[in-house]
């Protein structure tokens, strides 16, 4: 006949509570090296402030205080890339700079971001007296709107204004014709990937 044994109060629990403790320590320290981890991965995304006089690079790109910041939400024609107008070529390239010159002139510039690009250049949008440097280089026809920006698109296409006076290729499209990797669009989307990439240590920079 088989009889049911009661246990005594306490008897065989022991060994069980005591795993028990022990997986929860395990648990809590992973718990907290993640928070840590995550802590440590945000405060690189903290928005960056920059002031001064810079020096203009390209038509998108400025190093100012030591750091290579590109112009978010815009997209300049690259050095050495031609354009056509008035049945002639010239390089777009070398007049969106000069026209990035001109509206940075030598005014101190406040510029705000915190992605980065596959070059480790900061995306950022800059400011000269209350003036949207960004906006304003778009609304010239130097630079397309590249996922901000359409309305000055728009403008600058409808008054044939820089680039828009003639033919061009797009400069993400010229990139791709000389086997340079495309960049993605500044946006939503591509913002919430890059958050992605650098929590969880994806890596990779965007133009």
């Amino acid at each position: 006949m088989n009889r049911y044994r009661r246990s005594r109060p306490g008897q065989g629990r022991t060994p069980r509570r005591a795993f028990r403790r022990m997986a929860d320590i395990v648990v809590t320290i992973l718990i907290l090296g993640g928070v840590t981890l995550v802590a440590a991965r945000f405060d690189r995304l903290a928005m960056s402030e920059l002031a001064g006089i810079p020096r203009v690079a390209d038509g998108d790109s400025l190093v100012l205080g030591g750091e290579r910041l590109r112009l978010k939400g815009v997209d300049a024609p690259e050095i050495g890339q031609g354009c056509e107008m008035g049945g002639q070529t010239y390089d777009c390239g070398r007049k969106a700079r000069q026209a990035l010159q001109k509206l940075v002139g030598s005014a101190a510039l406040a510029c705000k971001g915190w992605e980065r690009d596959r070059y480790d250049r900061l995306l950022v949008r800059c400011t000269a007296d209350g003036r949207d440097i960004n906006a304003q280089l778009v609304e010239a026809g130097w630079a397309v709107a590249y996922g901000d920006y359409e309305r000055e698109e728009r403008r600058a296409r409808a008054e044939r204004r820089g680039i828009w006076a003639g033919e061009f290729d797009e400069p993400s499209e010229w990139r791709r014709m000389k086997a340079s990797r495309p960049e993605p669009r500044h946006g939503t989307m591509t913002s919430g990937l890059y958050v992605l990439r650098r929590l969880f240590g994806a890596g990779g920079n965007e133009h």
